[in-house]
């Protein structure tokens, strides 16, 4: 690597604050536990594409993947969002109910973040294939969640156009240019500590 290329590598590190959970902080399920919690949605095959935006700055924080297959997980390379409900293995979470899905978007979406939701539709096949390659993918470091995220898209047939980054906004914008892309935004007003709205999350599970 180039010095020019270690600099740019370490100022993408700085700047994507929001990957920013640490391998040994993150727990491993048995795949016992996994198997008993696998939710398999009944809508069509899809991947959906998080990414969270400074309100101040613009700048894109963080990226995730929800993979709508055999069933349903959110690849969420080093991220900081986790509920006790939600088994996790190697950055991906299993057993993503409509709740869970609905409470991961909204917990990312506070006073100093949005989220932008990019839902597409995708054969059967080519949802296996992102599951599997998730799956394989391995822990990733922090900082790398937006590159780990295009090396298993840059994987997939139809997203070959998605070109290799570090930066958040830029997955988005490659992402937007897909045919039968679906965009939602979601603005919330909720205190800056996600940590909150997970104790809430987990009170209202304890009570169902």
């Amino acid at each position: 690597m180039t010095l020019l290329s270690r600099i740019f590598a370490g100022l993408a590190m700085l700047a994507l604050v929001g990957c920013g959970a640490g391998a040994d902080m993150r727990p491993d399920a048995s795949p016992e536990v996994i198997s008993s919690a696998s939710y398999r949605h009944a809508g069509p095959t899809a991947l959906t594409l998080y990414t969270m935006i400074n309100n101040r700055t613009g700048a894109g924080a963080h990226t995730s993947l929800m993979i709508n297959g055999s069933q349903r997980v959110i690849f969420d390379p080093a991220g900081t969002v986790r509920l006790s409900a939600v088994p996790e293995r190697d950055d991906v979470l299993y057993g993503i109910t409509p709740n869970v899905a609905d409470f991961y978007a909204s917990a990312h979406a506070r006073e100093t973040f949005h989220v932008v939701v990019q839902r597409i539709e995708v054969s059967p096949e080519v949802a296996e294939r992102a599951l599997q390659l998730a799956i394989a993918n391995g822990p990733v470091a922090s900082a790398q969640c937006t590159l780990s995220t295009t090396r298993i898209l840059r994987q997939l047939p139809g997203f070959d156009s998605i070109g290799s980054t570090w930066f958040p906004r830029r997955l988005m914008e490659d992402f937007e240019k897909l045919p039968g892309v679906q965009t939602t935004r979601i603005f919330e007003d909720d205190d800056d500590d996600k940590a909150l709205a997970v104790a809430q999350f987990e009170r209202a599970l304890a009570t169902q």
